[in-house]
């Protein structure tokens, strides 16, 4: 008697939009075989990677209906800031709105949820006072 194991079934880019949208997210075309996914005013832009399955081209932030102002720390405090420039405080609602909006995008998408991302909302860039310049060789020092 042979048994024989059954391949897994790997959803396409489109299945897993369509269970986005059973999920109550709403999803825009854009450029490039790329999609726009919104949900409670919140957004990130996904696209198919071949051979990887969807991949989130920009992470999720709050959606103001031109841009996505995506999440900033400051080091003393949490901005959202735009591709424009335009910077605002980001409020304890806005990070329960990301947190949840990431959460359940993964969860839609079938993706692995990373022990890290699920204690809290994770910030796209980081931008303290005592890193500045760390990248541009030997920093000038406070003394100097």
């Amino acid at each position: 008697m042979f048994f024989r194991r059954e391949t897994a079934a790997v959803p396409t880019f489109g299945n897993r939009l369509d269970a986005l949208r059973k999920l109550g997210f709403a999803i825009e075309p854009l450029a490039r075989g790329r999609v726009r996914v919104v949900r409670d005013g919140c957004a990130a832009v996904l696209e198919d990677a071949p051979k990887l399955g969807p991949r989130v081209a920009e992470r999720a932030g709050v959606w103001d209906g031109k841009a996505i102002a995506t999440l900033v720390d400051g080091g003393f405090q949490k901005f959202l800031q735009t591709s424009e420039g335009r910077r605002r405080p980001a409020l304890a609602e806005d990070l329960r709105a990301i947190h949840a909006f990431q959460e359940d995008l993964r969860e839609g998408l079938g993706l692995t949820s990373l022990y890290n991302e699920s204690l809290g909302t994770v910030s796209n860039s980081y931008l303290y006072d005592r890193v500045k310049d760390r990248d541009r060789g030997v920093p000038k020092r406070p003394w100097e």
